[in-house]
């Protein structure tokens, strides 16, 4: 009793942080050089991360193997590896506006775990024997941390993808010239003075923006490569390993079951980003379309073919 009623409190002590710190990251985007924002979110997440932490622990302690069983569990560990995430990218890259995309991913893959979840679905129940196996540590703990990292990946590039599409588009700057009603009280020579440093001023302001916007885009370019090439090679030992514990579990390395074929087609989309990126030298809109892509077929592979309740991997919830 006492270990369920602390799972409750960390896991809603967890998400009302998350919660909070996603509120902090957004308000960040008009006040973005706060340094108590800044120290507040970064200790929030830290408390957060220690929270969840705690809760797998717990959970772990009183059920007597690793909370990786069921989609509840997993989902808790993608939180909990999305947070970690953060945290690391946050200490490298010292810049605020990747938290304003890893905060709320984090947050809404906890609200997925403990709102949208059923109850009966969030208990802890005894393995079945083909779960009692020391690969579920191996295996699905390299799925979880390939999940979030390629999740964090193709959401850059989805970003990458928005800001650039805007920069493409032609608008226009309305402004008022306040010395312009008082340029008859001015000379000839005066107003034309005043109007080449307005002019002056507008074009450094436009430089200035459209700079930031480009360092954006080239740093959202950079950190999606480098988080997709370090989840690749996690999805890669996730796969491997499932199959050699399918083999132990059910005498087939490979049984086309939907999940395995989902986890393939993941493989192949995010083996074709990285052989554009390294091989063919594509930089910008075209692999960051099919990491876009990548993200979806995540989706499609963790939630989609479990909740149908088809093949050896699901947990049977719409089907």
């Amino acid at each position: 009793m006492i270990f369920i009623t602390l799972e409750r409190i960390l896991a809603h002590t967890s998400f009302f942080l998350l919660f909070f710190i996603t509120l902090i990251y957004w308000a960040k985007t008009i006040y973005i050089k706060n340094k108590k924002l800044s120290n507040l979110s970064k200790q929030s997440m830290m408390i957060a991360y220690i929270c969840i932490t705690g809760f797998l622990l717990n959970r772990w302690l009183y059920s007597g193997h690793l909370p990786l069983s069921n989609l509840y569990e997993s989902s808790m560990f993608l939180s909990w590896s999305l947070s970690l995430i953060h945290i690391i990218l946050e200490v490298q890259n010292q810049n605020d506006w990747i938290g304003i995309i890893t905060a709320p991913s984090a947050m809404l893959t906890h609200a997925f775990a403990t709102l949208g979840i059923p109850k009966e679905m969030q208990q802890s129940t005894i393995l079945v024997p083909a779960l009692q196996s020391n690969w579920l540590m191996m295996h699905v703990s390299m799925m979880m941390f390939s999940y979030a990292t390629l999740l964090l990946g193709s959401l850059l590039a989805i970003t990458f993808l928005c800001i650039t599409f805007k920069q493409n588009k032609k608008f226009s700057i309305f402004y008022y010239n306040i010395n312009y009603s008082i340029c008859s009280f001015f000379s000839e020579k005066q107003c034309l003075d005043r109007e080449r440093k307005n002019n002056s001023q507008k074009f450094f302001f436009l430089f200035s923006v459209d700079f930031r916007k480009w360092k954006l885009t080239q740093q959202l370019d950079h950190w999606s490569y480098r988080i997709i090439s370090l989840g690749f090679p996690l999805l890669t030992v996730g796969i491997l390993s499932g199959a050699v514990w399918a083999n132990e579990a059910w005498g087939s390395y490979w049984s086309w079951d939907p999940k395995e074929t989902w986890a393939l087609i993941t493989w192949l989309i995010f083996a074709i980003y990285l052989h554009t990126r390294m091989n063919k030298g594509w930089q910008g809109k075209k692999p960051a379309i099919v990491a876009s892509l990548g993200f979806f077929i995540i989706r499609i592979c963790y939630l989609g073919v479990n909740l149908l309740g088809k093949g050896l991997h699901s947990y049977g919830w719409i089907i």
